[in-house]
Formats: structure tokens, C-alpha cells, sequence
């Protein structure tokens, strides 16, 4: 089951300028990383990431250990 307050999100600069948005699960272990366009707003690719990020993490619940 999917636990989003256990969901963990952190936005990290790199020395180049350029920004990425970490996404973790720390019971599962699941982590999921992109760089973000410096032209589209960061609200909407953090609800993208986390939509992504959130079928992933149900799709590893699913499949047989």
C-alpha cells in the first residue's frame, strides 16, 4: 500500500545551475530522479514526477519478490 506522507522529495542544485528533483520512498527503497526544465513551472513537473513515481512504486507492490 502506498504510503504518500512516507514519500520523500528533495530539489537539488548542481554546480552547472541546473536542478534536479529527487523522489523517494524510504520503506521500499524506490528512488526516482529527474532534471528539470528551467522553462516549465516546477509545481507542475513535481506532480508529474510524483505520478510516475507513485505507478512505479505501485507496479514493484505488485510484482513477485
Amino acid at each position: 500500500m502506498i504510503d504518500r506522507e512516507k514519500i520523500e522529495m528533495e530539489l537539488i542544485k548542481l554546480k552547472s545551475g541546473e536542478r534536479l528533483l529527487r523522489v523517494t520512498e524510504p520503506r521500499s527503497g524506490l528512488s526516482l530522479e529527474r532534471k528539470l526544465n528551467p522553462d516549465r513551472p516546477v509545481t507542475n513537473q513535481k506532480k508529474y514526477l510524483l505520478s510516475v513515481f507513485e505507478a512505479a512504486l505501485a507496479r514493484a507492490e505488485l510484482s513477485p519478490a
